[in-house]
């Protein structure tokens, strides 16, 4: 059973900037390509940002060029540093593998910007 832990999140203020931190255990994490998500209120969730095992990273157009995916595989983490942050950025955010996030969603970490 893979759990996903995030953390990371906060209130800040327009062009401030967050990293996120996502830990996965129980899996061969290594060969897996793992993706960002978020979910704003009222909103579905959407994907924000891959990285593939060979570290190849593609982006959604709204956060290209703002954030960073990276991942430490000997720590089985996956990062997301956030710069220039909007207030529409906002979300709950997770972490899950790619394409298909079918891993059981952790709890997610709150991102709050202030304008």
């Amino acid at each position: 059973q893979v759990q996903l832990v995030e953390s990371g999140g906060g209130l800040v203020q327009a062009g401030g900037s967050l990293r996120l931190s996502c830990t996965a255990s129980g899996t061969i994490f290594t060969i897996i390509d793992m993706g960002w998500y978020r979910q704003a209120p009222g909103k579905q969730r959407e994907w924000v940002a891959t990285i593939s095992s060979g570290r190849a990273s593609y982006y959604a157009d709204s956060v290209k060029g703002r954030f960073t995916i990276s991942r430490d595989d000997a720590k089985k983490t996956v990062y997301l540093q956030m710069n220039s942050l909007k207030p529409e950025d906002t979300a709950i955010y997770y972490c899950n593998r790619r394409p298909n996030s079918s891993w059981n969603w952790g709890q997610g970490t709150q991102v709050t910007v202030s304008s």
